[in-house]
């Protein structure tokens, strides 16, 4: 299991598959290829049907210039390795080919080539989220100690790094009114839903501020903000509204916020390595399904809760996100995709409480739904699984 790094990514939006790898991928093709005088880049299967509205072609000719930068659009040619694939090729001032990379966007930002082992694989010695927790109870600790354990010395700094980087994410996006970019012109909801949900009180003030806080970060991601994925940035909303809302009302300090940042990364990590956080690969349940489980997680954390509540908040937060499609209208991360991160934020705590109101012992591990979440999505037609084939897309123009 990779470290917490891998899946927390401070970024620019509006997708890590679509905007942010192919933006690293083509920094890392231009430092291979200083001297090149034309790139030819190709976009396959999803990243070519709905890369134009999640600004694809801008990340890469951000940095490998429009002027001499020719993108190719290959929606229909899906690589069997993963659906997100880029070919990139470069060539000197006659027309010879000095490089070619073929290059997967495998989800959360991460690059993967077809033949290539993931960086840092083995920095936790766990096969799924049953060891992390026999872990917990033969080490007598709690389960967000395996960061400490396990993962790089200054994961903590880097976790402290990502909290106050979702709350400028939440501020910013508080204090805008915009409309955000895209043919769409959908108008920005978070502080209309924000100065609302302060006049009220008790449960409709919390699923406002949890909505407003989501919204928020959902809305900067969608105008190209900076994000941090969680696990991906059309995900990014869930578990900073989740963590914000808690801290407010526990009030508890920022280093438990750090712990429940440590619980929730190794849930997410679960999803990543034994299924998918890929909405090309699996369906937004990658997504927004597996932001609802990290954030489950964490409630149970700042409530108290033991490993086994954990657990269960996170399975309870993952399975009712089963079989969610991937179908942003006009390719943009905007509809459903914003609306989602408020709906998963909310679930997320009522998943929590409803752990904490168990002993946490129950028929469907974490495990067996995330096997559930791979199996399903793989049986997923194309159209449902970030083409903007069918679904959403299809209905809504």
């Amino acid at each position: 299991m990779q470290s917490l790094k891998e899946l927390y990514r401070i970024g620019i939006g509006p997708s890590s598959s679509h905007t942010m790898a192919p933006r690293h991928a083509a920094q890392q093709f231009l430092a291979r290829n200083p001297e090149a005088a034309h790139f030819t880049v190709t976009l396959q299967g999803s990243l070519a049907a709905t890369g134009k509205g999640h600004f694809t072609d801008r990340a890469i000719l951000d940095i490998l210039k429009q002027e001499r930068t020719t993108l190719l659009w290959e929606p229909d040619t899906v690589p069997a390795f993963h659906p997100n694939g880029m070919t990139f090729q470069a060539e000197d001032a006659a027309g010879n080919i000095l490089d070619v990379w073929q290059v997967y966007s495998v989800g959360g930002g991460a690059l993967r080539e077809e033949n290539g082992t993931a960086p840092e694989d083995g920095v936790y010695p766990l096969k799924d989220f049953a060891e992390a927790m026999n872990w917990a109870d033969r080490e007598g600790r709690p389960l967000w100690h395996l960061a400490s354990e396990f993962d790089a010395p200054d994961i903590h700094q880097y976790l402290g790094e990502v909290w106050i980087q979702m709350q400028k994410t939440i501020r910013a996006g508080l204090e805008k009114d915009e409309v955000l970019p895209g043919a769409l012109r959908l108008a920005r909801k978070a502080y209309l839903v924000y100065d609302k949900a302060k006049l009220q009180k008790d449960g409709l003030r919390r699923t406002g501020l949890l909505s407003a806080y989501a919204l928020a970060c959902g809305e900067e991601n969608a105008s190209c903000g900076t994000v941090v994925t969680a696990p991906t940035c059309g995900a990014c909303g869930v578990l900073p509204a989740v963590l914000k809302y808690m801290q407010e009302i526990t009030g508890c300090p920022d280093s438990r916020i750090i712990n429940a940042l440590a619980a929730a990364g190794i849930i997410g990590n679960t999803a990543k390595q034994n299924a998918s956080i890929s909405g090309a690969e699996v369906g937004c349940q990658g997504e927004i399904g597996v932001a609802c489980a990290m954030a489950a997680g964490a409630a149970a954390v700042l409530m108290g809760g033991t490993t086994a509540q954990i657990e269960y908040a996170a399975e309870i937060g993952l399975e009712h996100f089963l079989g969610l499609t991937c179908d942003p209208v006009l390719g943009l991360v905007q509809i459903p995709c914003i609306e989602r991160n408020a709906l998963a934020a909310n679930r997320a705590v009522i998943a929590a409480e409803y752990a904490l109101l168990s002993d946490g012992k129950h028929r469907v591990s974490f495990d067996n739904v995330v096997a559930a979440m791979k199996s399903t999505g793989h049986d997923l037609p194309a159209l449902y699984r970030e083409t903007s084939g069918g679904g959403l897309a299809k209905i809504v123009q």
